[in-house]
Parts: structure tokens; C-alpha cells; sequence
């Protein structure tokens, strides 16, 4: 079973490949690898990775001791393994730490983890041979994801569990996407002429001491967020109007005196979707002195949440083009000459850089970012609904006989409800793991999966707002939208009749949803009036 709850692939526009250098991957660029994108080694990564691999080739020659090089793992570092054992020792540890549980990842997921992982190592610094990379890469170019399941990993020393079942389908193991089907990995890898990967020493350990389960997982979710944001100010705005609310509240005077860039990027983003709005003109100078603050706060709450998850994304992103390996290999030339003399062949380092902290910290922000949207677009929902500004109770003719949008209301409600739950940080907590060797651990994957599920419940919160807007809109005819909103309504309308007389409105909101989710939305706006902010 395929954790991806997204209504359908909602990737933006694909790229047909991705180049990985260690440095330069982008969210969307993983968003791009985890739906289908063909990825290809920059060509200096070779070089960076024939530099490490020998020190790791000159510390065992040389009968030099180094942690998950010729030692044992976590609590069994001390355990020396012997020359002999060493590709058995980097086997096993694969073998014996795929104990992930749960329902499996879809493999979008798989798929990012994989380009991920390829692009941390490709920064020259985990020991590894430039094969190993490429055997990597072959997998993701022929459509083979190996099955990850969704949970085991408590985001320290990696996220062990989840990528050491990435690794066993490189070895030819496990069991692996295909075509379509989930079939033996030995079997996918005989069909497209790949050999199972034999790994030398250190490079089992190098594939599993890493984020990359967290970022790809969360990674996806803030690519997926991103649509929404911006979404979300168009909703915004079609319920302004829909409630006769003033565009005085978005005025750039009153968002340049308080230093929140988010906020001004919103508050322009809905003086260009309001303006030329006959509604709004409408009622130009009427009694009413203010809006709700669901309507006047609006560019507030929205650049708040937009600068959590501004901050997301830039943690996120500087983690995917991190060393979070353990240890870390540096060649004789990243030391300074007092330290050379001491380590002639180059400096192998145990140190903590798998540690997922950074990662859990961003996407739990980003939880609690997104819920402002769900909070205040629920309230917007209700106010549509409550018969107030004009407006015919649930936004239904004959209402008593005809219930219309109300049951509408408490979809999204409960939904802000669940996300509050899911809004909870994972990151504050820690479960010592490893004999107490390993005590404290960041729980980042935990808070990917929370971050996922908010995404996929403001998907639906929002488009509970937006077909109650677009019917509230019905009742000001024959004054228009302004033009990037009639925009946004004929899409709508395009996927969701007027409400005339009571229906389900169940595949109402799923169509709408995925107008937002795509991106849809946001496109239809932006041919009008070009890039929101």
C-alpha cells in the first residue's frame, strides 16, 4: 500500500534532467527527480570521489582503525572486524538494519531518496567508489524504486531503517516498483541488465547515514505547499469579494510600516487580484468601517505562514546538499600542514552530521506555518455560509429544503481540527536508541509524515473555501470579478456546476482540490496578471 495521498502526480512542470553536483539541488529539482525525471552526475563529482575512496583504501592497507570502516557499528564500535570481513560486514549491516515497518512509501518517495542520497555523497567526502553513485542512478533512469516502508526510523544516525531498504534493492534484494508491479529486485535489475551491487568497505555505511528519508518525504510535502501557499491568496480573494470586503485593508502604505516582507508579498499579491473588481467598487464608501479579521487580516496570517515556511524550505534545501554521512573522509588537502604530518593518508572523521535536528525543526515550523492558512480559511468558509453580507444562508436557494454548502463548513472544520493534532511538534521529543549510545535523536521523519498530512488536509480545506466562494460569487451577477478572479472562476467553473438544488458535494471538492494541487489554480491567475509573488 502507497502512503501518497496527493489526489493525483501534481508535479509542476518536469524537468527532463537533473544534474546532481553535492551543491546546487533545488526542492523543486527533487519534486522533478521523484516524478519521473532522468538524473545525471556532474562531471567534477568523480574526481571528489576518487580523492576520498583513497584514503579509505590507505587506512585499510595501512591496518588503520576507523569507525563502520573495519569496526562494528553504534553500541559495537569497539568490535575490530577483520580485512577478510569487510565486504560481509557492510552486507550485513544493510541486511540487518532494513526493519522498517508499516505501509510502504509510494515511489515518488523512493525515487527522491535515491537522488538525494546520490547528491549527498556526491560531494566527495563519504569514501565511496563514483560506482556506487552510478549504480544508484542506473536504478532511478530504468524505473526501479525500491519499496521503503513508512516507519522505523528515529531521524539519528540516519535514517537508517528507510534507506537501508533503499539500499537492499541495490544489492538485489528485497522488493522493488516496476513497471507498475512490485516484483523481486533481482528480477527488475535482470530486466534491465543491471548487476546486483557488491559493496566495498564503507560504502554500505555511507548509504544509510543520512537525512535523506526525512527530506524526500518532507521535501515533497513543502513542494506540494508551495502551490498551496500561493493558492491561497487567490481563495482569499474571490471570498473578499464574494463578502463585500474593502480592498482598504491591502493598501501598501499600511504593510510598509510593519517589517514583515511575507505580509507585503501577500498584501500585493491581493491588491492585483483585486483590482478593476466591479464588486469591490460597488460598495465603495458604504457603512460598514471594517471586515472581519478573516478578511482584514489576511496578508498577516497568510506571510506568516509564509515566512515559517520560507525558513522551511531554506533549511530543507541546505540540507540536501550536506555531507550527512558518518564518519567523514577528507583527502590529505582539506588539511591544514600542521595536521598532515599526523595523518599521512587523510583524516577520517566520527562526528554527528546525520543527526536530522535541522530537518525536524524546519518541517515541524512548517506544520504549525501551514495551519494558519487551514485556521483562517475555515473561518472565511464559515463566514460564506452563515447568511450574513447579503448572502443567502448556506448559499442555497429554498434553504430548509435545500441545505446547500453547510455540510461544507464542518469538512473543513474538522480538518483544521486534525491538523491542530498533527501541528504538535515531533522534534521536542527523543527516544534514546542503541543501548543508550545513540540518546538522543531528532524524530524528523515523524515529523515529515505530520507535515504531509497537514498539506494534504489544507488541500482540502482550502477547496471547501473555494466552491463556497466561487457559488457566493453567483448571487453578485451581473457585476463582474475582477479579471485574474473571473479567471479563477471559470476554472472552477470548468470542474464544478453552479449549486442550484442540494447535491453531494463530496467530488465537488475533490475537483477542486485538485485544481489547487496541481497548480490549476494559481496558472489560470497568473496568464492574467503574470508570477504571483
Amino acid at each position: 500500500m502507497s502512503l501518497n495521498t496527493a489526489p493525483e502526480n501534481n508535479c509542476g512542470q518536469m524537468l527532463s534532467e537533473v544534474i546532481l553536483d553535492g551543491h546546487s539541488l533545488t526542492i523543486a529539482d527533487v519534486e522533478n527527480i521523484a516524478f519521473g525525471a532522468k538524473v545525471k552526475l556532474h562531471e567534477r563529482v568523480a574526481k571528489a570521489c576518487e580523492a576520498s575512496r583513497e584514503v579509505v583504501e590507505q587506512f585499510i592497507a595501512h591496518k588503520q582503525v576507523a569507525y563502520g570502516i573495519n569496526t562494528g557499528f553504534g553500541r559495537l564500535a569497539n568490535k575490530h572486524i577483520d580485512d577478510e570481513q569487510l565486504q560481509k560486514l557492510q552486507r550485513n549491516l544493510i541486511v540487518s538494519h532494513s526493519s522498517g515497518v508499516g505501509d510502504y512509501m509510494g515511489t515518488e518517495v523512493a525515487r527522491a531518496m535515491m537522488g538525494l542520497r546520490v547528491n549527498s555523497l556526491a560531494n566527495g567526502f563519504s569514501g565511496v567508489r563514483i560506482e556506487l553513485l552510478q549504480a544508484l542512478l542506473d536504478m532511478l533512469n530504468h524505473g526501479i524504486a525500491p519499496l521503503i516502508p513508512s516507519h522505523g526510523s528515529v531521524g539519528a544516525s540516519g535514517d537508517l531503517a528507510p534507506l537501508a531498504h533503499m539500499a537492499l534493492g541495490l544489492l538485489g534484494e528485497g522488493e522493488v516498483y516496476y513497471k507498475g508491479n512490485v516484483v523481486p529486485a533481482a528480477e527488475a535489475l535482470k530486466a534491465e541488465g543491471l548487476e546486483p551491487f557488491v559493496l566495498a568497505a564503507k560504502e554500505g555505511l555511507a548509504l544509510i547515514n543520512g537525512t535523506q528519508f526525512m527530506t524526500a518525504v518532507g521535501g515533497l510535502a513543502l513542494a506540494r505547499a508551495g502551490r498551496v501557499v500561493k493558492a491561497a491568496d487567490i481563495i482569499g480573494a474571490l471570498t473578499t469579494e464574494a463578502v463585500l470586503g474593502t480592498d482598504t485593508s491591502v493598501h501598501a502604505l499600511l504593510h510598509a510600516v510593519r517589517g514583515h516582507e511575507c505580509q507585503r508579498q501577500v498584501a500585493s499579491n491581493m491588491r492585483r487580484l483585486l483590482a478593476n473588481s466591479e464588486i469591490v467598487a460597488s460598495h465603495k464608501g458604504c457603512s460598514r468601517v471594517q471586515d472581519a479579521y478573516s478578511i482584514r487580516c489576511l496578508p498577516q496570517v497568510h506571510g506568516a505562514a509564509r515566512t515559517g515556511y520560507e525558513f522551511a524550505c531554506d533549511l530543507v534545501q541546505r540540507d540536501m546538499n550536506s555531507v550527512t554521512d558518518n564518519p567523514v573522509v577528507f583527502p590529505v588537502s582539506y588539511l591544514e600542514e600542521a595536521e598532515r604530518g599526523q595523518h599521512p593518508f587523510g583524516l577520517i572523521m566520527s562526528g554527528g552530521n546525520f543527526h536530522g535536528a535541522p530537518v525536524a525543526l524546519a518541517l515541524d515550523t512548517a506544520a504549525v506555518a501551514l495551519c494558519y492558512i487551514g485556521t483562517i480559511s475555515e473561518r472565511r468558509c464559515d463566514r460564506l455560509l452563515a447568511g450574513n453580507d447579503g448572502l443567502p444562508p448556506f448559499l442555497v436557494v429554498n434553504a430548509g429544503l435545500n441545505s446547500g454548502m453547510m455540510i461544507v463548513q464542518y469538512a473543513a472544520a474538522s480538518l483544521v481540527n486534525e491538523n491542530k493534532v498533527f501541528a504538535h511538534p515531533a522534534s521536542v521529543d527523543t527516544v534514546p536508541t542503541s543501548a543508550g549510545q545513540e540518546d538522543h535523536n531528532s524524530h524528523g521523519p515523524t515529523a515529515a509524515h505530520k507535515l504531509t498530512s497537514i498539506v494534504n488536509n489544507l488541500e482540502l480545506i482550502l477547496a471547501c473555501e473555494l466552491i463556497c466562494s466561487c457559488q457566493a460569487l453567483e448571487t453578485r451577477r451581473p457585476l463582474r470579478s475582477s479579471p485574474p478572479l473571473s479567471a479563477a472562476y471559470t476554472a472552477v467553473r470548468q470542474v464544478v456546476a453552479p449549486l442550484e438544488g442540494d447535491r453531494s458535494p463530496h467530488p465537488d471538492i475533490k475537483a477542486a482540490r485538485q485544481l489547487i494541487a496541481s497548480g490549476a489554480l494559481q496558472k489560470a491567475v497568473e496568464d492574467v496578471i503574470g508570477p504571483l509573488a
